[in-house]
């Protein structure tokens, strides 16, 4: 965003006084990986009336439209009537605090109408038709952006009941749950001018009071109509600038508004792509692992849905193509293919239509199960931890200051992991319930496409439009070429899966190699900074410096140390934030350019004349989504090659420049205040070079353990990628037997069946042989999303039963003591040290159940 004066982005801890309310619903699901709930409005708005002069004395208006990811629009305006001409102040205030709700938005782009209105130093880019726009790059939850601006109203402009409609529209996207979603939310604004007319008592202007009151009504009549018209033109206008904007910035999403009808086939989601730079840069290297984890989930759930895309794209045009072939050997009057074409469209677009209905349905309805599910428990942890505070407080009453401290934070610390893991594992819930609902549709959808070919020969071979020996060619035909398309679509899966597992599995390398680089960092600080105080203890153990010297010395090197340190912190977040923009304008520029050749290449041609060609147009297929995808994944490992690099070089850089600084304080700074006060100078160059060649060897040792530890990673990812490609050929091998057992039984079915079997129950046979063959897959994110859920669930018990024996353990112990301690004031103390010990062995079990060994074998044995 550009805007004048200076946005405001402040955290609510920050200005929790300045904080609007959102109106979005108080729950977590709203901005879930699947959730399609749409937003609905809180209007306000107050009108003044205007004196003579046509002042509009406090003329405010506030209008607000808020989300359901717990994001609030609102403008609000005050006009100043004091002065001429009049100045009205407007506020566009995006609030992003809701405590439940909020969550990191990027890509915001707001369009503000400013009709009739003179904008006084405002930066934002200021239209042809009246718009002001403003982008945003990101928002981050717990934050709100505001923009004032000040604008002139027109007095010669000005009438009684004129009125001025500026609405506001944002858009933005959200990605905080495995999926971006792109969001518009739309919010009216409107000045009403009011006027009060003084009548004068003069008969002498009453005649001409008479004409110029004619005229003026003439002409406000003609106005009236004119500003009618203007309005509708700008609502158009700016409804027009929104479509524009949200096709440019939706081009790459469609496959996530309308999950089972999209038009853009190669939709790779362009944000949840830059989305690993923001892991690589700035996640904490714990949380590298689980943050790549939830975007290769919400990366399989993507592909789920280009691969659903695709099969629908091939079979409504296979058919179309069957149909041309049937004219082409006269089995078909051209004048009957063209109306059952047009049929089939038709319920084609219905088909889609009540899927997509259907699948909106089932997620207002998952939501609000999710919604209903999450306040009960989350009600219950607050409750839990409101009784324990409670008594925590009864017990601190009687407790020194010190260790009612030192409790209380201990409390703090555990309630708050309570809740972190009882939300993710609520999140990972949700998760798999949407996937379920998803599968079923897609199966769904899949089972009607058959019925709907079945159902048409049906029709048209009583109507007697289709021969029964032409119907019986169309049927054999759709059968093979279907199995053809089920190999086809085995194939694209299985590679899929090959070529994501393989970038995940590339990317932990790169993880990995992160974590390396900032310890062997870390350790060359911490090894610099110690060599200062070692320096300063050295003199005092040989007697050179005095012990009145000492303890000032070393808090001035602390300080130092610690001071060299933040900057270090400091300056390496600014560079990455500076880097974190340039690698993904380089992204997002090469990523485009990719796009944009594979879609100008994604064109089999018209339908093709024969089922000779029909395979041909499916090999095509095949040749063509392999390519662009093999294509893709090298694109996308050399970029993120590149960032790697570029995060090396960078901190290895700031490394270097943290090192120098420590050098030169301890050579520059404590070895001249030790050499005035009186420390012998040979010594102290002796105990510096004794610390260089302390350092070159720290440093050899700390290279040769990357050099190991580089190479053991490196020979890790190589046998990862030989298992992906021996499993990619057993997942095809394997595949391929499934159907061939599954055709194999319909045979023996088949040859079970009475000789004297009809047409009719024959084609109803083939019908529901095709709907079962098509269901004989599975989706790719399915089983990760299947394995998380297990493996909270179990984690969740693993915790509960230890948490358990500590609370059993801490009554046994209460008991006991109780009875050995006499005085209150003992048993009181020892009372707190042994909850204080209680506390602190929860913290352990919630810190460290990630970490268990018995999790990562289920893990294994899920995956």
């Amino acid at each position: 965003f550009s805007a004048m004066p200076l946005p405001l982005v402040i955290r609510a801890s920050e200005a929790p006084h300045r904080l609007l309310t959102s109106a979005a619903p108080d729950n977590q699901w709203s901005h879930s990986l699947f959730a399609l709930i749409p937003s609905w409005t809180k209007k306000i708005l107050f009108k003044r009336e205007s004196s003579v002069n046509h002042q509009l004395p406090e003329d405010v208006s506030n209008m607000s439209m808020s989300s359901e990811f717990g994001i609030t629009l609102q403008k609000c305006g005050v006009v100043d009537v004091e002065h001429d001409p009049q100045t009205a102040y407007i506020t566009l205030l995006i609030n992003n605090t809701n405590t439940l709700l909020s969550t990191n938005i990027t890509d915001l782009v707001l369009l503000d109408n400013i009709t009739g209105l003179h904008v006084q130093k405002n930066s934002g880019n200021k239209t042809t038709d009246g718009i002001q726009i403003y982008r945003k790059r990101f928002l981050q939850g717990g934050e709100y952006f505001a923009i004032n601006y000040s604008a002139l109203l027109d007095a010669k402009e000005m009438w009684d009941g004129r009125v001025l409609m500026l609405p506001v529209k944002l858009t933005f996207r959200s990605s905080s749950q495995n999926k971006t979603h792109l969001v518009s939310l739309t919010t009216s604004f409107t000045i009403t001018e009011e006027e009060k007319t003084k009548v004068s008592y003069s008969h002498a202007i009453h005649a001409s009071g008479f004409f110029i009151a004619f005229f003026v009504s003439l002409v406000l009549t003609c106005a009236i109509f004119f500003i009618v018209y203007r309005t509708r033109i700008l609502k158009w206008s700016f409804h027009s600038k929104n479509q524009e904007i949200r096709h440019e910035l939706s081009q790459n999403h469609k496959l996530e508004h309308s999950q089972f009808n999209s038009g853009d086939l190669f939709s790779e989601d362009i944000i949840m792509n830059d989305q690993i730079i923001d892991i690589l840069s700035f996640e904490e290297s714990g949380n590298m692992l689980q943050a790549l984890e939830d975007l290769e989930v919400a990366s399989l759930t993507r592909a789920d849905a280009d691969l659903e895309a695709y099969r629908m794209q091939i079979c409504k045009e296979v058919i179309a193509m069957m149909m041309k072939n049937m004219v082409l050997s006269h089995s078909l009057f051209p004048h009957v293919e063209k109306r059952m074409s047009s049929i089939f469209k038709k319920q084609f677009l219905a088909m889609e239509k009540e899927i997509q209905e259907e699948y909106e349905r089932k997620m207002v309805a998952l939501t609000a199960e999710c919604n209903l599910e999450t306040r009960k428990k989350m009600e219950a942890q607050h409750q839990k931890a409101r009784n324990a505070n409670e008594e925590a407080e009864e017990l601190m009453k009687k407790m020194n200051e010190k260790p009612a401290v030192e409790y209380r934070s201990l409390l703090e610390r555990l309630h708050r992991l309570e809740q972190d893991r009882l939300k993710r594992f609520l999140l990972v819930k949700q998760e798999e319930y949407f996937a379920k609902a998803y599968r079923q549709l897609a199966v769904t959808q899949r089972k009607e496409l058959h019925n709907i070919f079945f159902t048409q020969i049906s029709n048209a071979t009583f109507k007697g439009e289709l021969k029964l020996e032409a119907a019986k060619t169309l049927v054999e035909d759709y059968s093979k070429i279907q199995g053809d398309i089920e190999e086809l679509m085995d194939f694209l899966q299985a590679s899929k899966k090959y070529h994501l597992n393989r970038r995940f599995a590339y990317r932990r390398y790169l993880i990995s190699k992160i974590h390396l680089r900032n310890s062997q960092a870390s350790a060359l600080i911490n090894a610099a900074a110690t060599q200062i105080s070692s320096l300063i203890n050295k003199m005092e153990r040989a007697g050179h410096l005095p012990e009145s010297h000492l303890g000032v010395l070393l808090d001035r090197a602390e300080a130092e140390i610690n001071s060299i340190k933040q900057k270090f912190d400091h300056d390496l977040k600014q560079e990455k934030q500076k880097l974190r923009q340039k690698l993904i304008t380089k992204r997002r520029r090469e990523v485009l350019q990719k796009k944009e050749h594979r879609r100008e290449q994604l064109s089999p041609g018209d339908p093709c004349k024969t089922t000779k060609e029909v395979t041909h147009y499916l090999s095509h297929w095949k040749n063509l989504l392999s390519d662009h995808t093999i294509e893709f994944e090298e694109l996308t490992e050399k970029l993120d090659n590149e960032a790697g690099e570029e995060l090396k070089e960078l901190l290895f850089s700031l490394t270097e420049k943290t090192d120098e600084e420590l050098k030169r304080v301890q050579y520059g700074v404590f070895v001249q205040e030790l050499v005035k006060l009186g420390v012998p100078k040979m010594f102290l160059l002796e105990a510096v070079e004794e610390h260089k060649k302390e350092m070159v060897v720290k440093h050899e040792q700390l290279e040769r353990e990357e050099r190991d530890k580089s190479t053991a990673a490196e020979e890790l990812l190589q046998l990862t990628r030989q298992k992906l490609s021996q499993e990619l050929e057993t997942t095809i091998s394997e595949q391929k037997k499934l159907r061939s057992w599954e055709q194999s039984v319909f045979m023996q079915q088949l040859l079970c069946l009475p000789l004297s079997l009809s047409e009719e129950e024959l084609l109803r046979m083939r019908q529901e042989l095709h709907c079962c063959f098509s269901q004989v897959d599975t989706s790719l994110a399915w089983p990760k999303i299947r394995a998380r859920t297990l493996l909270q669930s179990f984690e969740m018990e693993q915790r509960d039963a230890e948490v358990l024996k500590v609370d059993q353990n801490l009554a046994m112990t209460n008991k006991q003591q109780h009875s050995k301690m006499k005085t209150p004031g003992s048993r009181n103390r020892n009372k707190i040290d042994i909850l204080k010990k209680s506390l602190q062995d929860k913290i352990s079990i919630y810190e460290d159940s990630v970490k268990d060994e018995n999790l990562n074998k289920v893990s294994a044995n899920f995956l």
